[in-house]
């Protein structure tokens, strides 16, 4: 399943991932992944919470080859229950127009895996044009 927390700058979208993910880790037989632009929210996050911070890997620039980095973290661990993405919009060159296809990609991914991903992103419902929600929750 993939699950969206989406609204402008400074709707609180962050805090509640992080608490999403906290509260996941504490009953969680399995890996969860955050992963964020940098390392600022590293020391929000419970000790079990692997996190993954973008800056340090600047050669992923596009969707694409976020895919493949999300591919390359999975085949790292077999476990992994559930995978936060903060803010996705400041992350490689990902812009509106790119949502469709990679939400859709996260989709397979989740399904393929038994995975869910939890994705926020700066933007309104009515901003995501071509993405379908039919498959999606939207949680707040």
């Amino acid at each position: 399943m993939v699950k969206l927390l989406i609204g402008h700058k400074g709707t609180g979208k962050t805090k509640q991932m992080i608490d999403l993910a906290n509260e996941q880790i504490e009953n969680s037989k399995g890996s969860i992944i955050f992963i964020n632009k940098n390392s600022r929210l590293m020391y929000d996050l419970k000790y079990r919470i692997r996190v993954v911070c973008m800056e340090e890997y600047e050669h992923v620039t596009n969707s694409d080859e976020y895919i493949g980095f999300l591919y390359g973290i999975i085949s790292s661990d077999h476990d992994i229950e559930t995978i936060y993405i903060d803010s996705i919009l400041k992350h490689a060159d990902f812009s509106l127009g790119d949502l469709p296809e990679f939400l859709t990609r996260l989709q397979d991914i989740s399904k393929n895996y038994g995975m869910d991903f939890v994705v926020s992103l700066s933007a309104e419902k009515e901003e995501m044009v071509g993405v379908d929600f039919t498959d999606l929750e939207v949680l707040n």
